[in-house]
């Protein structure tokens, strides 16, 4: 069956909107029909080959849709249920699985070098991620399908595949932010804006958001910043400033950049802690000399899908949005069709928006 998506040809060229061949799910897969997709950052990556990914492929790992068939073997899901795509299903048997830490699981991106679908060429097709969420349809893995938890509107479902819960687990799992504690929020993407509405929820009492663009200032303070600051050269003194000179007790750094990373660290209080969420490139080299480390005895750490493990943490997330305190539709900043993606990339190069929510 044919249906439309957004197909990578190449690392570094643009994005194509065209017809795929998907076939029916063989055992242990399930086909979803996607009612909505988030446009992240790290497909950004993905297509610029800061990050690894087989081409040509069909980028997308935060989705949510309906099935529509199962293969032989599944029983966790049926035709009509509401599923959250997980594009980092655990295998519960590597040496990261066997702690516990199943974000770091070794085989969690395995699929993604299957070929999953072809174009109406005959060209071979790889799931970016895994799950190729930028299509009508896509056909996945059955781990890679979760339940959408009871309360959450399906088309809103979507964003946690990956913000919510990546912004969310680096607050909670990651840096774990205790009450009273202020916090400063580097990035006002996605991740960031529920990093900020998590750093609310933990009881933070203050929480500085930081970015390049003024004109995210209105979204960081409805997410649950008390302070804005712009980024610049003075970022870390700005934010000292207003901690009276101490620095906060917790950066996040959702950015992925050597700029902000130092000046996450640099904002944070003696014996603070910095989380660092973004992806960036090799190039982006950060440096720290030995005596400082020893003086500011601060903690920096990176953060893998917010060290969270969906299976329990999507349950969380959904109490939090049933009560309130959580808002999916405050990280949404602009509702697009499957056709709008390219130019949603060209708006995350020049550093505009928020997280771009695709709508099928």
């Amino acid at each position: 069956m044919a249906v439309r998506a957004a197909v990578l040809p190449a690392v570094g060229s643009p994005l194509e909107i065209t017809g795929i061949e998907l076939p029916d799910p063989g055992p242990g897969q399930v086909r979803v029909r996607l009612a909505a997709a988030g446009v992240c950052h790290s497909d950004l990556s993905l297509s610029d080959g800061t990050m690894r990914v087989p081409v040509p492929a069909v980028l997308g790992h935060e989705g949510a849709g309906t099935v529509v068939a199962v293969g032989e073997g599944v029983t966790h899901v049926a035709p009509g249920d509401g599923v959250v795509l997980n594009w980092a299903p655990s295998c519960g048997a590597c040496h990261a699985c066997s702690l516990g830490e199943v974000w770091l699981c070794a085989n969690a991106l395995s699929g993604a070098a299957d070929v999953y679908a072809r174009t109406t060429g005959g060209t071979d097709l790889h799931p970016g991620l895994n799950v190729a969420a930028f299509a009508e349809e896509t056909v996945v893995s059955a781990a890679c399908a979760l339940p959408v938890p009871d309360g959450v509107p399906l088309t809103d479902a979507a964003l946690l595949g990956c913000a919510v819960l990546t912004g969310y687990g680096a607050v909670h799992h990651s840096a774990r932010v205790r009450q009273g504690e202020t916090v400063a929020v580097f990035g006002v993407g996605g991740v960031g804006l529920s990093a900020l509405q998590a750093a609310r929820i933990a009881g933070a009492s203050r929480i500085v958001a930081v970015d390049v663009s003024p004109e995210k200032e209105d979204l960081a303070r409805a997410a649950g910043a008390t302070d804005y600051v712009v980024a610049s050269d003075t970022t870390a003194r700005d934010i000292r400033g207003l901690t009276g000179k101490q620095g906060v007790d917790v950066a996040v750094e959702c950015a992925g950049r050597a700029v902000s990373i130092r000046a996450a660290w640099d904002s944070t209080r003696r014996g603070g802690r910095t989380t660092v969420v973004g992806i960036g490139g090799k190039d982006q080299q950060v440096t720290f000399n030995a005596l400082e480390i020893f003086h500011w005895g601060r903690t920096l750490s990176g953060c893998v899908y917010g060290n969270s493990d969906p299976a329990v943490d999507l349950p969380v997330l959904a109490g939090h949005i049933r009560a309130g305190r959580l808002d999916l539709g405050a990280l949404v900043t602009e509702r697009i069709s499957l056709d709008g993606i390219p130019a949603a990339f060209e708006n995350m190069l020049a550093g505009k928006g928020g997280r771009a929510l695709v709508v099928f």
